[in-house]
Parts: structure tokens; C-alpha cells; sequence
């Protein structure tokens, strides 16, 4: 597990941003990206340098402690949450370049890592390393990032350069964000402050040593680097801490919402008087909480795993990615139901039910939350092949 005395100090941290944090909410909604003062307070609150390993001096934190912090955070703001939840990358990432090197980029852990591995763009072999040209979305937090990864498709003689299992090889290639274009794209219904634009690149050069095959061993030792697809495994910290707000905020504006007067009294009916009301506190929960509990059982075991020097067995992955894709079906429910139960305040953009149901909406369509995750996982439950490579 993590030196309690790295992680304490980063939650303690994050919770005490959220007065800052919320206080910006309309700017970063309206602006659509996060503002330098609260970019400024997550490298001081050690939010970016969760993933960086302690030979280095980095908190190297376990991924369920990362989930609470990303949780805090987006408990705040959905949009803050899911940059840290991002941007946090560079300690995973930079684990299968060469040590040296990847201390060198290095310098400041606290330098923020966005990138897209969507769409891959394409690399053309040339002496000393690749020229790069491709136009990547969803590069999360992209304008106040110090490194963007991309994947490249390998192209050789104008074909594409294979492994020795006969796919695509694909590159991951680090690029310092100041080389790239980003095109102003991100107008979405929610996790506006996210800043997720089309990032391109054209005839970018990019030296051997800061690109890496994908998938490949780390050349870092230490479980939270030995497999390669945990820098996905904290999403559901963003929709947990979304739907917590959304309960948050009911259970507080509950006591002094009107609904209606009373027939019989003359008096003031509240919103937290209501049976219907009540009910729909009480499933959200129950949905969002035993979410959560499952989540971070089934991630528990994983890390364990990995804390054994073992890799997690295909079973093992199966039920992590039932946990993420449920957490987000109960927290998206839980949200919905607190939503109706509010009534017609609910949809004015001031109103906190409008901007926590928009942004688990917008976190619904990400490749982790698939329709197709429940199928891909019960065929590996009934014994049959993998079909997923992010499984």
C-alpha cells in the first residue's frame, strides 16, 4: 500500500480546495477549461505527482487511495476531477521509458500529462526516432499540460509496420504540449472545464527514447507500474465524487426547498417533507454507496495481486470492468432520481442536479462505460475469448 505519510497529506489537501474549488464553478464551465489559480493548487496539493514513484520522491500512491482523492476532487467539480484523474498519468506513462530519461522530462513531478490513445495518428521510422502527424480527441486538460502522450501507428515503406503477432505495432509517443496545435473543439453537454479538445500534430519529430511500444514491460519496478492498463483503473473516482455531490446538495437544500402549501394547515410543504423525496435520498444511497463498496472490493483484489508479483487473471480484470461500468449505471440512476425528485428547479444551469447529471451523461459515453463492457465481461465469465483489448 501506499506510505500513509504520502497519501494523508495529498487527501487532506484536495479536501481543503473545495471552497476554491466550487467558487470557480462558473468559470470553469464558461471558460471550458480549468483556471491557472486551481491548475496552481493542484501541483501544490502533490495532485499531479500522484503516480510518480518514491525513488524519485513521488508519493508513487495505490490506486484505491488515488480513487479517493479523484473522488474528493470531483466531488468539487466533476470537470476538476477528471483532469487530476488524467493528468495525473505521467508516473504511469513514464514508467517504460528508459529511467534516465523519463527523470530528465521529469524534473517538476508536478507537471501535469494529458493524451489521447483514440484514433491513433501514425509514425514514420527516421534516423534517431519518428516523425509524428495525426489529430487526436479528448485530450483532456490538454491546455495546461506539460506532456501529451499519443499513439502512433507505426508506418514503414507507406504500410504498417507489424509485431511479431502479426497487429499494428503501436507507439506511444511523449510530445512536449507547447509543439502542438490544439483545436478548439470541446463543446459538449457536460465536462465542459475539462478542456478536452482535438489536439493535432504535423511532421513532429520525436527522438526514439521518448517513445514506446504498446504494450511492453515497464522498465520501473514496483505494482503500481506492472500493469499497463492501470492508469484506467481510477475513472470511477470522478462519477463516485459526482454522485456524492448530487447527494450532498439534495440532502442540503432539502430542508428549505418549497414544494407546495399545505391544504389542511396553510402552511409550507418543504421538498424534504415529501415521502417521494425521501425515497429517492434513500436509493441514491444505497446505489451510489454499495457502488463504491464493489468498486473498491474488486480493485482491492487486483492490487493485491499485483502487490504479490503476480499479474491479474483475466477473471480479475472481467469483474473490475463490471464494477466500473455498474458504478456508473448506479451513480447515473441515483442522479436521475434525485433530478425528478427536486422538480422543476433542477434544470436551470445554476441548479447542482443539472451540471452533476451532465457530466455523468458525458462520462457515459467514454470507451470504459461501453455498452458492450457487460457482454465482453460474461464471455469471459462462461470461459470464452477476449475481444476487448482495454479488458
Amino acid at each position: 500500500m501506499s506510505d500513509i505519510r504520502q497519501a494523508e497529506p495529498i487527501l487532506e489537501a484536495v479536501h481543503a480546495l473545495t471552497p476554491e474549488i466550487r467558487a470557480a464553478a462558473a468559470e470553469i464551465e464558461s471558460n471550458r477549461c480549468l483556471p491557472e489559480p486551481i491548475v496552481d493548487a493542484l501541483k501544490r496539493a502533490g495532485v499531479f505527482r500522484m503516480t510518480m514513484p518514491r525513488q524519485w520522491g513521488g508519493p508513487e500512491l495505490d490506486p484505491l487511495t488515488q480513487i479517493r482523492v479523484i473522488e474528493a476532487l470531483a466531488c468539487a467539480d466533476g470537470s476538476v476531477g477528471w483532469c487530476a484523474m488524467i493528468n495525473s498519468d505521467g508516473g504511469y506513462f513514464s514508467a517504460y521509458l528508459d529511467p534516465n530519461v523519463a527523470r530528465e522530462m521529469y524534473r517538476d513531478l508536478d507537471s501535469p500529462t494529458g493524451g489521447s490513445l483514440l484514433f491513433a495518428g501514425r509514425a514514420k521510422p527516421v534516423a534517431g526516432g519518428y516523425r509524428i502527424n495525426g489529430r487526436w480527441p479528448f485530450v483532456s486538460g490538454c491546455t495546461h499540460c506539460d506532456w501529451l502522450v499519443f499513439s502512433c501507428n507505426v508506418v514503414e515503406d507507406g504500410q504498417l509496420r507489424t509485431t511479431s503477432n502479426g497487429m499494428p505495432e503501436l507507439r506511444l509517443c511523449f510530445v512536449p504540449a507547447h509543439e502542438t496545435q490544439v483545436l478548439d473543439t470541446w463543446y459538449t453537454t457536460g465536462l465542459r472545464g475539462s478542456g478536452s479538445h482535438d489536439v493535432a500534430v504535423a511532421d513532429l519529430f520525436v527522438p526514439t527514447e521518448r517513445t514506446f511500444s504498446f504494450p511492453s514491460p515497464p522498465q520501473r519496478s514496483g505494482a503500481l507500474y506492472a500493469y499497463p492498463l492501470m492508469f484506467a483503473y481510477n475513472l470511477p473516482g470522478v462519477t463516485l465524487g459526482i454522485a456524492r455531490a448530487a447527494i450532498d446538495s439534495f440532502v442540503e437544500n432539502a430542508p428549505r426547498k418549497q414544494v407546495t402549501m399545505s391544504m389542511l394547515t396553510g402552511k409550507p410543504v418543504m421538498l424534504r417533507d415529501e415521502a417521494y423525496a425521501q425515497t429517492a435520498l434513500a436509493r441514491a444511497e444505497g446505489l451510489v454507496d454499495s457502488a463504491r463498496e464493489y468498486v473498491f472490493a474488486r480493485l482491492g483484489d487486483i492490487w493485491q495481486t499485483l502487490l504479490a508479483g503476480q499479474q491479474p487473471t483475466v477473471k480479475q480484470r472481467a469483474l473490475y470492468r463490471i464494477a466500473i461500468a455498474q458504478a456508473h449505471a448506479a451513480c447515473v440512476e441515483a442522479v436521475e432520481g434525485l433530478f425528478k425528485a427536486y422538480g422543476g428547479g433542477a434544470v436551470y444551469s445554476s441548479s447542482p442536479f443539472d451540471r452533476c447529471l451532465r457530466d455523468l451523461l458525458t462520462i457515459n459515453q467514454h470507451t470504459m462505460n461501453s455498452l458492450k463492457i457487460f457482454e465482453v465481461a460474461g464471455r469471459v465469465l462462461l470461459g470464452f475469448d477476449i475481444r476487448d483489448p482495454l479488458l
